[in-house]
């Protein structure tokens, strides 16, 4: 089927808008395919629909072939199923809430399992309906504070969601894999690069959590991979404990004068000018640094924790947010430190010159304490003494204090050991494209989704959830399909097969493009053609190399003698050829 240019409802801008941060946004909003509406928010014009659509077509047929069931639930959502299983509460200011004209209250879906749960269980009552695959490609809405980088982090975005249902574990894990393997194809199609990470749940709940990057710099994801196969989000990484050291023997603890020492690196530097050590220089991972952190619960209330980690590190806030979700984390304050006097900032620490003071054997302050992974009975640290300018030397783990617990939210760093013993990650930047969840019995348990067994007893469902964000991998592809010109589509979305673009003023070049694109319509390729009669030939070419049709087919002035220009913008190669081997270059151009 043939476009023409003249008719068609796009405006391409030589300028980039103001707001744009990324290369998607600018070559996304320049070449006509959406328009900003507000922070976040952006209207669709038929070009950015064609690819749009096309991207979903691809993730339709892989849904079927993966024997999942298409389904479309409203945006617009009562709060009670979202009451049931807390989230209404746990999403804080993250959704848009309202209310109708009788008070009753709304939301606008950040995500449907709820409501998916709730259709299966009015409608399915036995083992026999099992398993059921369903899913949806519909638009969700979180209120990002900083909505940015265009499709990439927006307010409004379009997901396919799909949710399993069974009545056995061996069944989820069958789904899983079904979903799992389907989105390699989807994104194997797209021709994505991707990484499968292991993820944490975070809100979702559940075990298994795997996510889809697509490494790029602008990726706002650092995951971690090594040369053995593992690989996973900073946020999923957990740190290999150390096997105990012995106690017996290991020196008693000594408390020095450290004046001027609140930080690591001062403190570093004046054990090694007073207590030089005979084997090695004193190092910043020789001492325990005691990070204080503010967590704000959903009621509302607060409360302080201690982390003790090796001084080279610093807490990862991110991982932080993660290990005590749903609680807000925040360094703590001034004023935090004011409402407890026993804690003296700069010099914190887990024992004074009288003894244990945090942790399991002597917390007088009330507050828990708890330690990294490496900080395992029988290592010894040099810390606060929790006195003003005095620190402790040869304080050890399991001796002089216990802590209350160990929590994994360090700092992740090249070179440091894979879990599985595959050997040392190394760090890269990734964008989520997609996730793949087993809820397990979560949201099923909280809504009372059961069914018959071949027993005829109840039994709860077991539920995965699989999650590809639409709208962001079409940026994506943008983000990593073009070049200083304009976009530069692969094939498998491109809004258009072929490109075809009449140069000149002669009447006689439009007639045998005319005749071109007729030939092209039946042989089934659908075509963009630029039959703008009073464009100029540069203004045409910047149009086609900005829209990012990958084939481009231009009749000039050798059109007369039979010959045309085909133009493959993929790899920047123009080349002249006879007018009856347009068709059979297009079929050559893979």
């Amino acid at each position: 089927m043939t476009t023409r240019l003249s008719q068609l409802f796009v405006r391409t801008l030589r300028e980039d808008p103001a707001d744009a941060e990324v290369a998607s946004h600018r070559l996304l909003v320049r070449a006509g395919y959406i328009r900003r509406q507000a922070p976040g928010v952006f209207a669709w014009l038929p070009l950015g629909l064609r690819v749009r659509r096309k991207l979903e077509a691809i993730i339709r047929e892989e849904m079927a072939a993966a024997g999942a069931q298409e389904v479309h639930f409203p945006a617009l959502l009562p709060r009670d199923p979202y009451e049931a299983t807390g989230r209404w509460t746990e999403y804080g200011d993250g959704i848009f809430r309202l209310q109708d004209r009788k008070g009753a209250d709304y939301l606008l879906a950040p995500t449907h399992e709820e409501v998916f749960t709730l259709l299966v269980k009015d409608l399915y009552s036995s083992y026999k309906d099992l398993p059921l695959t369903i899913f949806q490609i519909q638009d969700k809405y979180r209120d990002e504070a900083r909505p940015r980088a265009g499709l990439l982090r927006g307010r409004e975005f379009s997901m396919k969601d799909a949710y399993s249902f069974d009545y056995t574990d061996a069944g989820l894990d069958a789904s899983y894999q079904a979903q799992r393997d389907a989105y390699e194809r989807i994104f194997t199609r797209l021709g994505m690069e991707y990484v499968i990470v292991q993820a944490d749940a975070g809100a979702m709940g559940g075990s298994r959590s795997e996510e889809f990057l697509h490494p790029t710099a602008i990726g706002e994801d650092t995951f971690v991979r090594s040369a053995g196969g593992y690989a996973a989000n900073v946020e999923a990484y957990r740190t290999p404990r150390p096997e105990p050291l012995p106690i017996e023997g290991q020196p008693a603890p000594v408390v020095f004068d450290s004046p001027d020492t609140p930080t690591i690196a001062t403190l570093v530097a004046l054990a090694n000018e007073r207590h030089a050590r005979d084997d090695r220089a004193w190092e910043a991972a020789d001492t325990l640094k005691n990070v204080v952190l503010r967590l704000t619960h959903l009621d509302g209330t607060s409360e302080l924790v201690i982390v003790g980690l090796p001084g080279d590190r610093d807490v990862d806030m991110k991982r932080a947010e993660v290990v005590f979700a749903p609680a807000a984390v925040e360094a703590a304050t001034d004023e935090d430190f004011a409402k407890h006097p026993g804690l003296v900032k700069g010099y914190i620490g887990p024992w004074s010159d009288s003894g244990p003071v945090l942790g399991l054997d002597g917390s007088v302050t009330g507050i828990r304490f708890l330690v990294d992974p490496r900080v395992v009975d029988g290592t010894a640290w040099v810390t606060g003494a929790n006195a003003h300018e005095k620190h402790v030397f040869h304080l050890v783990a399991g001796r002089d204090f216990v802590a209350d617990g160990v929590v994994d939210i360090a700092e992740v760093r090249a070179g440091d050991p894979a879990p599985d013993g595959s050997g040392p990650v190394e760090l890269a930047r990734g964008m989520e494209i997609g996730h793949v969840f087993q809820l397990g019995r979560k949201y099923a348990e909280a809504l009372e989704l059961k069914v018959l067994d071949e027993n005829g007893k109840l039994v709860t469902v077991t539920m995965g959830s699989y999650g590809i964000g639409v709208t962001r991998i079409l940026a994506a592809i943008a983000e990593g399909n073009n070049d200083e010109r304009g976009l530069i589509w692969p094939r498998s979305v491109a809004p258009f097969d072929v490109h075809v673009v009449a140069t000149g003023k002669d009447a006689a070049v439009y007639e045998i493009a005319e005749t071109l694109v007729s030939e092209l319509d039946g042989a089934g390729y659908d075509t963009l053609f630029d039959d703008r009669p009073k464009v100029s030939p540069g203004v045409k070419f910047g149009d086609a190399e900005l829209i990012g049709v990958p084939l481009i087919v231009i009749v000039g002035r050798s059109a007369a003698e039979g010959r045309v220009e085909f133009w493959d913008r993929r790899t920047g190669v123009r080349t002249e050829i006879a007018l009856h081997e347009v068709l059979g270059a297009l079929r050559n151009a893979d």
